[in-house]
């Protein structure tokens, strides 16, 4: 056991999305969340598939969007405290697999759950509405909480 032995990475967040067992991981827990909506008796088909869009796109945004700081002592200076998990991964460039994963996987979920709600005016609104929620934060112009021209300066996130 290796105890007292610094990490070779800056910043170990910028390593743990890029694991493809993490990438298993959340496939599995965003099925899982689906079969314990399905198993609400109430629930009709297309509400547990907008619920199902609607709880992971929210999840995602909070996680990955509004919370800053790094769970690991980094010898960045403080630098990694001021960026969101989204901006720390791969330190910041765009369009890496990654990236593409977690952009891909809501606009996946987002056609599964349209379709299943047989698109829906109600559920298609909503279903957009979270998509659109979810996929903004991620674009590169509001890298460090500039979206629209508005910078960001309280203690939460765009990504």
């Amino acid at each position: 056991m290796n105890v007292w032995v610094a990490h070779s990475e800056v910043n170990p967040n910028i390593q743990v999305m890029n694991s493809q067992r993490i990438w298993l991981a959340y496939i599995i827990l965003a099925g899982l969340l689906h079969v314990v909506l399905l198993s609400i008796f109430f629930f009709s088909i297309p509400v547990v598939w907008t619920l199902t869009n609607v709880i992971h796109n929210l999840a995602m945004y909070v996680f990955l969007h509004t919370m800053k700081e790094t769970p690991f002592e980094t010898p960045d200076q403080g630098k990694a405290q001021l960026l969101t998990h989204w901006e720390q991964m791969d330190y910041g460039i765009q369009f890496i697999s990654s990236h593409k994963f977690l952009s891909i996987s809501p606009i996946v979920l987002y056609l599964l759950a349209s379709f299943y709600a047989k698109y829906d005016a109600v559920h298609f609104l909503i279903n957009t509405a979270s998509l659109l929620g979810v996929l903004l934060p991620k674009l590169s112009q509001s890298h460090g909480g500039c979206l629209f021209g508005i910078k960001n300066t309280e203690g939460w996130g765009w990504g």
